[in-house]
């Protein structure tokens, strides 16, 4: 097996009703790629058909069973070249007469395997029932190959789930729209999951939806190796087994340090009904009314000063309050310090904890802050959440990362509070690396999570701008914030994230804190940054819905945790 190979991502706009025509073409694309070294070579979503059908009467003419004749056209590529080709096409089940839209690997020595979209886009519906295979890894003499298709992936559970068999390269194909690509969801799935991500989008208009190509090559620490923006073409880069097996998350070993212990949620789905009725069952918990309200985040260097830090929080809240902010979100361990912070450890009845409530009370805000925990002989870190009324709650850090685990001992479970803002998760910097995380919280009804962090390396990219027409108001322009992987981990959960990091330069921590909105796909963003440096920025979460007995509000509807199919991700809560 080569431990090192090309792939190739191929950019394509098929026409509908022109099967033969569409495939010709993709075949000289794969023999392009195959020419200039390939050995992976990955052609979009539905390229041999288009997408946009009306029903299963008018696709009913393009299906065809795997192995087919389609199939083979490319089988034939395969054989000569010896490469293997992954192709999107409407796929028939002879034996029920299902439909279903299905991405195929092809080698050399045919048909290896295939993967039936398992969730399906507002579109499949109309003609394709959903897939039905789960969600494999195939092994071949190029490394372990995963397929994902397009709607997929923004379920982090699907990623997760072939990252966790093994998975070296995700094929993802898509259709993908209503944003500038290559899609920040892209880059978070390849940088969570520390392995390559393979991504064929199309191009070009059809029946009045623009879809954004920017197919693409993702390393495993999410770097853009190439991309081909608009138009017909083809991405190359290279493919590191080596370094995908590393499964490495900004240096951390994430998979080893997984918690399936606790993520039995996962298997469930709390949105499954209408979620004013759920969460108000029997009287227990009921999600905080609805308002709009503002919030902070505060961005500071720690020290190894616990009076110079709870100064520092009181000045960062100050300013908060006065631009109208009622939760103020402070980095981890900001009471206590980044450097030895053991030393420092305070119980929660300490002074340092009598000291923040006093913050809150005289400004009259909930205040959410990092510190070393101690507790008996037994050290936490911990996030504290204070307010006029005294300690609200603490959360015990789940996913301990090697700085400290030394000192903190992991946390076991997962808080949620309800505050006049809305329901309020905590996690702790390294914990939000974990896309699991995120979604537990979600699935208890958190409207927003807050994220005291003190994360160093890169986390976020730019983006130089694109040639493709986009449908207003979706931007085209550079942008220097394109991704940032936790305003990723907001939209996923469709919940607002107040995400407070340390900024020191010098050991590494770069800050890019912020407040991110719970839609995906909203321009221009409803958000607030505070980009470098000490600062405050400050964000509306809106929690309120129009009068009607469903919430309308995507925060309470969680439309990305309604349509999760949770029976596909019981292998997640396991032990690997």
């Amino acid at each position: 097996m080569p431990t090192t190979y090309t792939a190739a991502a191929v950019q394509f706009e098929p026409t509908q009703f022109e099967k033969e025509r569409n495939i010709e073409q993709l075949v000289a694309l794969v023999e392009e790629a195959a020419g200039s070294g390939a050995k992976l070579i990955v052609t979009p979503e539905m390229g041999t058909t288009g997408y946009c059908w009306f029903d299963r009467g008018e696709v009913a003419p393009f299906v065809e069973p795997v192995p087919g004749p389609t199939t083979e056209r490319f089988a034939a590529v395969t054989r000569k070249q010896g490469v293997y080709v992954v192709v999107g096409m409407p796929e028939v089940d002879p034996a029920t007469g299902l439909y279903y839209n299905t991405a195929v690997l092809i080698g050399p020595e045919g048909v290896v395997g295939r993967h039936r979209k398992t969730h399906p886009y507002i579109s499949e519906p109309k003609w394709a029932a959903p897939g039905d295979l789960g969600h494999q890894v195939f092994e071949t003499e190029i490394g372990r190959i995963a397929l994902l298709i397009c709607m997929d992936i923004h379920f982090v559970e699907t990623a997760r789930l072939v990252a966790l068999g093994g998975a070296d390269v995700i094929c993802h194909i898509s259709n993908w729209l209503a944003e500038r690509t290559p899609a920040p969801y892209w880059i978070s799935r390849a940088f969570e999951n520390g392995c390559y991500l393979v991504e064929a989008n199309r191009w070009g208009l059809e029946r009045s939806v623009q879809f954004s190509g920017g197919s693409s090559i993702i390393e495993p620490d999410g770097t853009i190796a190439a991309v081909v923006d608009a138009g017909d073409g083809i991405a190359y880069a290279p493919i590191d087994l080596g370094r995908a097996r590393e499964r490495n998350v900004l240096g951390a070993p994430v998979f080893a340090e997984r918690r399936p212990e606790l993520y039995a949620e996962l298997a469930t789905n709390t949105f499954a009904w209408n979620p004013q009725d759920f969460f108000g069952l029997y009287g227990h918990r009921p999600l905080p009314p609805g308002r709009c309200s503002r919030v902070a985040v505060g961005q500071s260097r720690p020290r190894e000063d616990v009076a110079a830090n709870l100064d520092r929080i009181g000045d960062l809240a100050a300013e908060a309050a006065g631009q109208g902010a009622e939760l103020v979100v402070l980095p981890e361990l900001a009471v206590t310090g980044l450097s030895a912070p053991a030393e420092r450890a305070e119980p929660l009845q300490g002074p340092a904890v009598e000291r923040l409530i006093a913050i809150a009370t005289r400004l009259r805000v909930h205040l959410v802050a990092g510190l070393a925990e101690r507790d008996g002989e037994r050290l936490y870190n911990t996030a504290v959440l204070v307010g006029p009324e005294g300690l609200v709650g603490r959360y015990r850090q789940i996913h301990v990362d090697a700085r400290h685990r030394a000192w903190a001992r992991p946390g076991d479970s997962w808080e949620v509070f309800d505050l006049p803002v809305g329901r309020v998760g905590l996690l702790i910097g390294h914990d939000a690396l974990f896309p699991e995380a995120g979604r537990v919280l979600a699935l208890k009804g958190a409207d927003l999570i807050a994220c005291p962090a003190a994360q160093a390396g890169r986390f976020t990219g730019g983006h130089a701008g694109t040639a493709v027409a986009q449908n207003y108001p979706i931007p085209t322009g550079a942008d220097p914030h394109h991704w940032h992987h936790f305003r990723v981990r907001a939209g996923e959960n469709n919940v607002y994230l107040a995400f407070a990091n340390a900024v020191d330069p010098a050991n590494g921590f770069t800050g890019k804190s912020g407040v991110f909105s719970p839609g995906t796909f909203d321009f221009p963003r409803r958000e607030a940054l505070v980009a470098d440096g000490e600062g405050v920025a400050v964000s509306e979460v809106d929690t309120t819905n129009l009068v009607s007995p469903y919430p309308t509000n995507v925060v309470r509807r969680k439309d990305l945790v309604s349509m999760r199919l949770p029976h596909h991700y019981k292998p997640l809560g396991q032990a690997g």
